[in-house]
């Protein structure tokens, strides 16, 4: 197999290609949901170095993999060329998702109040991780507005935000570090 060469220049101009071969100013709604939900798996990659629990692990990596086949999806041109199969969500990964948010929490205790994002480093990362969550799927939306969106995509990337703040409880509750809540003041 040759090596693909990692610059081609065709980008210089603001523009770059679409799968089917459109091509799209760089600051497209589209570039800017993928180009968000890019940014959500390095994210996550970075939380995976943090995570000591094979189960977390697994299901991050997952994810990421899930994220993927989101970018890969929102990146193809419909009107150009025909979804490619390794593109399209399942409806079972929102399933598996909201299976693992009730296996987290379970074991959490209930919440009394607005949770400050902190305590140990891994959940402060995953904090990181569900507002970027959050960005990608307002991105997604806002594409959805110009273009049809698989509601599969739009519902994962709303259990993943939630998905990422039970796993940042867990995280603080694994290492024994305590939660930090909101306290209201009338003034700072």
């Amino acid at each position: 197999m040759k090596k693909s060469i990692v610059y081609t220049r065709t980008g210089d101009q603001g523009k770059t290609s679409l799968v089917g071969g459109s091509r799209v100013s760089k600051t497209d709604v589209r570039l800017e949901a993928y180009g968000t939900t890019d940014e959500l798996n390095a994210q996550l990659g970075l939380l995976l170095t943090y995570l000591s629990d094979e189960a977390d692990y697994s299901f991050v990596r997952t994810v990421q993999h899930r994220l993927f086949t989101i970018g890969s999806y929102l990146a193809t041109d419909t009107s150009q060329t025909q979804l490619r199969a390794a593109s399209m969500l399942p409806d079972e990964a929102v399933v598996q998702m909201e299976r693992e948010i009730d296996r987290i929490d379970e074991a959490l205790p209930d919440l009394q109040a607005f949770v400050l994002p902190g305590g140990c480093r891994a959940a402060g990362v995953c904090h990181v991780c569900r507002t970027v969550a959050r960005r990608a799927e307002r991105r997604v939306l806002a594409l959805a507005e110009k273009i049809d969106v698989s509601p599969v995509v739009i519902a994962y990337l709303n259990r993943l935000s939630d998905y990422l703040f039970v796993l940042s409880r867990k995280l603080n509750k694994d290492a024994n570090q305590p939660e930090f809540f909101w306290e209201k003041h009338d003034s700072l």
